[in-house]
């Protein structure tokens, strides 16, 4: 009797990062239990500077196919003070949500991201970007993957922003639905934010063209 096919795609260590999003943005191995149907959203280049570690799609993010084309990423741009032009740039930012497709709605917001997702994708995309020097880690599901050594509750991982700093840090997720967060915690916005600005511009100024080349 043949074997089943596995879920976890093999990925030869020598195909080229073009070649592996390809087949990432046709993967179908959790599509019976996405209510829209597969839609891997995602944005990554070898050159990338700056990785976001994210949860899932949403719905407005599924129809789009832009990630985080929605309130989640306008606040998130805000936070970072970086322009869409930069946030899309994909030799700036490698955008990896923990689940590519958009998991379905759950009792209280969007479901978690499917579980088939990071075991297949997740290790070959990274091994592909070479240059990364900062990953932010948004939501509890990154935070597992991204910072196992470090605590598990969210708050307290932000706080604790210094432990990988300046090369990892956690963030809660920008969605309005995290306002009641943001209302109780105002340390974030007045003491991290301005920290995680200043980072930023640091890493992007580090790709810019010096006048050497021109």
């Amino acid at each position: 009797m043949p074997r089943p096919p596995s879920p976890h795609p093999r990925v030869p260590s020598s195909q080229p990062l073009e070649q592996l999003l390809t087949r990432v943005r046709a993967c179908r191995i959790c599509a019976a239990h996405l209510p829209l149907g597969p839609r891997p959203v995602l944005q990554a280049a070898g050159g990338a500077r700056i990785l976001l570690a994210s949860q899932a799609p949403g719905r407005k993010v599924h129809d789009s196919g832009i990630p985080f084309n929605d309130a989640s990423g306008a606040r998130l741009r805000d936070w970072l003070g970086v322009t869409p032009a930069q946030f899309y740039d994909p030799d700036l930012f490698a955008i990896l949500p923990m689940g590519f497709c958009y998991p379905g709605k759950g009792p209280s917001g969007d479901l978690p991201p499917r579980p088939e997702c990071a075991p297949a994708w997740r290790a070959p995309l990274l091994a592909r970007l070479p240059r990364i020097e900062l990953t932010l880690v948004i939501g509890q599901y990154a935070l597992a993957w991204h910072m196992p050594d470090g605590p598990r509750a969210l708050t307290r991982a932000v706080r604790d922003w210094q432990r990988h700093w300046p090369h990892v840090i956690a963030l809660p997720h920008p969605s309005p639905r995290n306002n009641g967060w943001l209302s109780h915690n105002p340390w974030f916005e007045a003491e991290l934010l301005p920290l995680l600005r200043s980072r930023v511009a640091q890493v992007l100024a580090s790709t810019a063209p010096s006048s050497d080349d021109h």
